[in-house]
């Protein structure tokens, strides 16, 4: 059939005896057109308005949270542990930085629907500085996360290593990454072994000392000139390996003690 020009086009759903199913609203959707509504009608009380947009933000806000647990959880399921890649030479401890987290976490996140912003916020003790960190879900909900750390330049043996400046830079750089860490529930090297499944599940199961902290217990043992047989009999362990990790800050500081006094 030939439509002539400038005919008007009358769409289905406006032809007569059209019985074509209106897609239903949804409970806020309703709530919110019933708000319309009543906002343009001269004789409804404005207090009324008021209360049905409260309950309106109301059950967007739960929705919104709801939103934002369920996509935390399906995040940290595709998270797995983080390997350390930076090693602390004050503490002799190895750990993880923020190029290492944002490299393997952003992806995983931003596909959930997360975005993060830092930031500093007033509020911290003296000679500290807050860290702040915003996560957003596209759903709506934002939840701020904050972190209070020195900044006063001291060293872990109380002594003065860096400025002000300095200090404030470092505590921002220490906050953005242990604020990633908590937010998401990482856990750095403890049972990690560079996408090596099977390894990464017997660390989980036995609790066992990564493969960073068994090498700087090797490498503290040596220095010691300590007996390895002698150390895990003193320790408890049929080897080194077995260690859990509970107690390795415990070897860590036997084993440092034995090298200060030079005794084998």
């Amino acid at each position: 059939m030939a439509i002539e020009p400038n005919a008007e086009i009358i769409p289905p759903s406006r032809r007569r005896g059209s019985t074509l199913p209106q897609p239903p609203l949804s409970d806020s959707a309703a709530l919110l057109t019933a708000i319309e509504k009543a906002a343009l009608n001269p004789q409804v009380d404005i207090g009324k308005v008021e209360q049905l947009l409260a309950l309106y933000e109301r059950i967007e806000g739960r929705r919104a949270e709801a939103a934002f647990n369920e996509a935390l959880t399906a995040a940290q399921a595709a998270m797995r542990p983080v390997a350390t890649d930076m090693e602390n030479s004050q503490t002799r401890s190895r750990y993880a930085s923020y190029a290492a987290l944002d490299r393997v976490l952003r992806p995983i996140y931003t596909n959930a629907g997360f975005s993060l912003t830092f930031n500093t916020a007033p509020g911290a003790p003296e000679a500290h500085v807050r860290v702040t960190c915003n996560v957003a879900h596209r759903a709506g909900q934002v939840r701020t996360y904050t972190l209070d750390l020195p900044a006063d330049g001291k060293g872990a043996k109380g002594g003065d290593t860096m400025s002000r400046t300095h200090a404030t830079a470092s505590a921002l750089s220490y906050g953005m990454r242990h604020l990633l860490r908590l937010i998401f529930n990482i856990a750095v090297g403890e049972g990690d072994d560079d996408g090596n499944k099977a390894g990464a599940q017997r660390q989980t199961q036995q609790g066992a000392v990564s493969a960073e902290q068994l090498a700087q217990l090797r490498k503290l043992i040596a220095e010691a000139k300590a007996d390895t047989t002698r150390f895990c009999r003193y320790l408890k362990v049929t080897r080194l390996e077995d260690l859990p990790t509970i107690r390795f800050e415990a070897a860590v500081a036997a084993l440092e003690a034995k090298k200060a006094k030079g005794r084998v």
